[in-house]
């Protein structure tokens, strides 16, 4: 398949779920079963291998160009599948140009930084991809549906109002705004996963071995809390979903859409940026010529 028609496939399959606006989005709008009208698995299977091999060629230019950077945030409710998202989308990428970190309970060190702090260490540098498994938005999500996890923050009362999480919004598109205006295009996914599917994955992974040390009960206490994580997904949304920083809503009850959803909208992003392997001046062209006739005469 040529690029131009397999970016215009891809954009055709990420363009549904982005969302750069918020002010109308509304969670029960997005069906966590969708597959983009696509049924043939094997066939989005060889797509997504497709994919993942335009995806390092992309990545090759990201880096000689040296302009650039991409960061992937992940988002999810727990067994979504962030972490096989991550797997198999970068798994043809030259694992020197990206980096992926994971951010889970914040240490005594972090806490007594501002929340971005810990986030804004591990911003890929220009020509790479960094992925986040979990963010800085955990801050408008966990923290907000166990409230009791601000008291842990060091943070002055006069400063934990009513108002704390819209003035936490206004510091993440802040934030965002700063970085794409530095080079750094930032693509959000939130795995959106049906709580029939999650109870599916959770007992799967009781009856595999291999898996269950993905599980605790922790898990089963969070799936407690459904409601109130919704409600903050969609107003996390709601106030964060901007032109330079989309959300993309993707469908995770069926992983291999997942997948190609997240690999269409990388590729899309980066085909945008019209990535060129950097041209050599007339002086590199003339060294290089020295370098062709010495190795040429050189009988060894």
């Amino acid at each position: 398949m040529k690029l131009k028609k397999f970016v215009k496939e891809a954009a055709e399959i990420a363009e549904p779920y982005r969302v750069t606006k918020g002010a109308d989005f509304r969670l029960k709008d997005y069906d966590p079963a969708d597959t983009g009208g696509l049924k043939d698995k094997d066939k989005a299977l060889k797509t997504l291998q497709r994919g993942v091999e335009l995806l390092s060629h992309f990545q090759e230019k990201l880096y000689a160009q040296d302009r650039w950077s991409l960061l992937l945030i992940f988002q999810a409710m727990d067994a979504a599948g962030k972490d096989g998202a991550i797997k198999h989308v970068m798994s043809g990428i030259n694992p020197q140009g990206c980096s992926v970190t994971a951010f889970k309970a914040p240490s005594v060190e972090e806490l007594d930084h501002e929340f971005l702090w810990r986030a804004h260490k591990a911003i890929p540098e220009r020509g790479k991809i960094g992925l986040f498994n979990r963010s800085y938005y955990e801050e408008v999500l966990v923290v907000r549906v166990h409230k009791d996890l601000l008291n842990t923050q060091h943070l002055p009362k006069e400063l934990i109002g009513k108002d704390i999480w819209e003035k936490r919004y206004e510091d993440i598109n802040n934030c965002e705004k700063y970085l794409t205006r530095n080079g750094v295009v930032i693509l959000k996914f939130f795995l959106h996963l049906s709580k029939g599917e999650q109870k599916k994955r959770f007992l799967e992974r009781l009856e595999m071995p291999e898996k269950n040390w993905k599980f605790s009960m922790a898990d089963v206490k969070e799936r407690g809390c459904w409601k109130d994580y919704q409600k903050a997904y969609e107003e996390m949304i709601q106030n964060t979903a901007t032109k330079h920083a989309p959300w993309y809503v993707i469908p995770a009850d069926n992983k291999w859409f997942t997948r190609l959803a997240v690999a269409a909208a990388a590729i899309e992003a980066l085909h945008s940026l019209d990535l060129q392997f950097p041209e050599v001046d007339e002086d590199k062209k003339k060294e290089l010529a020295k370098v062709r006739e010495a190795l040429l005469h050189n009988k060894e």
